[in-house]
């Protein structure tokens, strides 16, 4: 007797996104989010963790590039305060400082048992590498040992550039992750404005179309759905 494969998925916190994924992300799965500046890689992992906080999980969020102190105050301008989430213990954000250790401790997320982990940048953290095989495998590893957690890792990486071509800084990361999303921002012209493209979404039935989205009160918005 065949049984139907139904794999267990997480909401994303992007409204209108679980629409075109399925019903959200699967349990335990990695996702690239990449993009150029300004297209709202940070925001989309500050509403993937609020969505988990306000289910009761557990979340860390591990800034490489950015202080801690930006991370909330990114959040605060969407309507988004961590405060009363960090003060209960259930949320975190470690800075970490790749060219002082190019290893992440994931000690935090063992301590508070997180289910929700965010790294952002990536490509920061592949900064220190020199070869694009050695960054494939220590991004493999990353991602073997938090799926050996149960965490739903969601990662970010900067596009050069215009970011119109591509899907990663090192174009690696996208082959070794689950799903791929890109972000892109056009200032000018007549395709001007804000687009999310979901790439790759293993185990998924994905939208193949760009969406157009918004940025303001709550954060991301896909308005095609």
């Amino acid at each position: 007797m065949n049984k139907l494969y139904s794999p267990e998925r997480i909401p994303t916190g992007i409204k209108g996104l679980d629409k075109l994924i399925e019903g959200g992300f699967l349990k335990g799965s990695s996702i690239l989010v990449s993009g150029g500046t300004g297209t709202g890689k940070t925001i989309f992992c500050i509403q993937f963790l609020f969505k988990g906080l306000e289910n009761g999980e557990s979340c860390v969020y591990i800034t490489l590039e950015e202080p801690a102190e930006d991370i909330r105050k990114d959040a605060l301008a969407i309507g988004i305060d961590f405060e009363k989430y960090e003060k209960n213990g259930k949320f975190i954000i470690v800075e970490h400082n790749v060219f002082e250790s190019p290893s992440i401790d994931f000690f935090v997320v063992d301590k508070l048992k997180a289910s929700r982990v965010v790294i952002d940048p990536f490509s920061i953290l592949a900064l220190s590498i020199e070869d694009k095989p050695t960054i494939r495998r220590r991004l493999y590893e990353t991602i073997r040992m938090l799926r050996e957690r149960g965490v739903t890792l969601v990662l970010t990486s900067e596009i050069p550039g215009t970011g119109l071509r591509g899907y990663s800084r090192y174009n690696v990361e996208e082959f070794v992750v689950d799903g791929v999303i890109k972000l892109k921002y056009i200032s000018v012209g007549p395709q001007a404005g804000r687009s999310l493209l979901i790439k790759k979404m293993r185990r998924t039935k994905h939208s193949e179309e760009i969406h157009p989205i918004v940025i303001g009160k709550g954060g991301i918005k896909v308005l095609s759905v």
